[in-house]
């Protein structure tokens, strides 16, 4: 069974298998998280982006996805990159928000990942609002099969940290999600 767990930190500072960064679709880095595993992995990350850029993803990594490349200086064996929906009051794209962590995991899982550690995605510059991604996180985490052994949840501020924690152990308490 997989252990979910939530901490306060800075992504970048993680020790894990696999760290997932909320990437924007072009790979090549850019502001909050993706601009910080960018700067601390080191151009390692960057050239690997380019070189699915050129082979695979031309018109960029789709909302939903995720691929790996090397971690570079980062205390890990990889980064798997995830393109967050932007939140939006009229359309529903928490499926699209589901789907990040689902397909981070089934990448983790080919690469033999066995802890693995994620940020808020789509709740900084997209917009999301955190009691609900953190909502969406937990649920779609618990939800999945998934060989890893530890889920870590490392949140920058208090705010995303307190509705993480308070969403674990709400399903924690009831076996479910609440």
């Amino acid at each position: 069974m997989t252990q979910l767990t939530v901490v306060r930190g800075d992504l970048t500072r993680q020790r894990a298998d696999a760290l997932v960064n909320a990437a924007n679709s072009s790979l090549l880095g850019g502001g909050g998280v993706d601009g910080a595993v960018h700067r601390r992995g080191g151009p390692a990350i960057l050239a690997e982006c380019r070189a699915l850029r050129a082979a695979r993803y031309g018109r960029g990594l789709p909302t939903g996805q995720a691929v790996a490349t090397t971690a570079g200086d980062l205390d890990a064996r990889w980064v798997i990159h995830t393109v967050g929906p932007r939140y939006s009051a009229e359309e529903d794209r928490s499926a699209l928000l589901a789907s990040c962590y689902r397909e981070s995991l089934r990448v983790a899982d080919e690469l033999g990942a066995r802890t693995v550690a994620f940020p808020a995605v789509s709740a900084g510059i997209y917009g999301w609002p955190v009691e609900d991604a953190a909502r969406i996180a937990v649920e779609t985490v618990r939800s999945v099969r998934t060989e890893a052994e530890e889920v870590r949840f490392v949140l920058l501020d208090d705010r995303a940290y307190d509705a993480f924690t308070a969403r674990l152990s709400r399903t924690a308490r009831n076996g479910k999600p609440a």
